[in-house]
């Protein structure tokens, strides 16, 4: 793991994400190779990740679960990569007998996720990651980018939603939205990684400003608008809801995001509190997963490997967002 890390390491200690290396297109007009169709198309996941419970999220909104399979890997990852390993078992990192989904593949068989980036392109050689949404008639990956994967949901499958009223990119919002989405990925999606895989002080110092600034100005923003955009939830609220619901639990403490919590934050707070208890959404979190995968995973940041108890973390209670308009 170690050594795959360090491959996108620049030589001044930052870190610097690898680019996807699948971004073939399903349309639903017969424009691409990939025609947007139910039951042809596979989601493999790890509800560790916040790139791919990003997908995970827009495929229960839209009420996509009869159209789009899904598998959720194993959240403990070594240097194998993402494996399916039998949901019941004792073994090192295995799933607990009360997790809702399987950690083995009923699609491929597959014993680990390199398998698909593999049989996609034999010369692969980079850092196998999540989502991957997998096309089960020409055994390849369509597509491993969570924003291009997100995006056809919403778009190329809506005549197959169930809720096909929900619109996670609204068009009169598009170029704001965009440069919202864009700000909130590299701040903070990417910036708790900035932070925490970076092997210069000053590096981490800068990561780590630039981090809480951009927190500090949602804090503001979100103190007169219920959600990013007013009274609608979109996709930007739930790029940001993936790195809240992970920050106090990880990133504060595993990668030393710690200037303050989320729960430091009255607005955020309340915002992800909201957000959380969004119909279908605490049934995509799993702080089980999330934990063992970070602290035992980057075994480079956490050598023990001990996975803390806490914090507790109440997000049942009232948030009291419901009172703020469109802002």
């Amino acid at each position: 793991m170690k050594a795959q890390f360090e491959k996108e390491q620049s030589a001044s200690g930052e870190f610097r994400r690898q680019a996807d290396a699948f971004r073939d297109w399903i349309s639903s007009d017969g424009t691409t190779g990939y025609p947007a169709v139910a039951d042809r198309y596979h989601l493999y996941i790890s509800l560790a990740c916040p790139w791919a419970s990003r997908t995970l999220i827009a495929r229960k909104l839209l009420g996509l679960e009869k159209v789009i399979g899904l598998t959720v890997v194993d959240p403990v990852r070594d240097e194998r990569g993402w494996a399916f390993r039998d949901p019941n078992s004792d073994s090192r990192g295995g799933a607990s007998s009360h997790e809702p989904f399987a950690s083995t593949d009923p699609i491929n068989g597959f014993h680990f996720l390199a398998e698909a980036y593999h049989l996609t392109n034999p010369n692969f050689g980079g850092r196998v990651t999540v989502p991957a949404l997998w096309d089960r008639v020409t055994k390849k990956i369509v597509n491993n980018c969570e924003d291009d994967i997100c995006r056809m949901f919403n778009d190329a499958f809506r005549g197959l939603a169930q809720n096909n009223e929900i619109d996670l990119f609204p068009r009169d919002i598009a170029a704001e939205q965009a440069k919202l989405s864009d700000f909130i990925y590299d701040k903070i999606n990417n910036g708790v990684y900035k932070a925490g895989f970076t092997t210069r002080q000053h590096v981490y110092e800068r990561a780590c400003k630039q981090l809480f600034d951009a927190l500090d100005q949602l804090e503001e923003r979100l103190a007169t608008s219920r959600y990013l955009f007013g009274t609608r939830i979109v996709e930007t609220d739930w790029r940001l809801f993936c790195t809240l619901i992970r920050f106090d639990v990880v990133y504060y403490i595993h990668f030393k995001c710690s200037l303050r919590r989320i729960l430091d934050y009255h607005n955020l707070q309340g915002y992800l509190i909201d957000l959380y208890q969004h119909d279908g959404i605490a049934a995509t979190v799993s702080f089980d997963h999330i934990k063992r995968h970070y602290y035992m995973t980057h075994e480079q940041i956490n050598p023990s490997r001990i996975v803390p108890m806490g914090p507790i973390i109440d997000l049942t209670r009232e948030h009291g967002r419901a009172r703020l308009g469109a802002g």
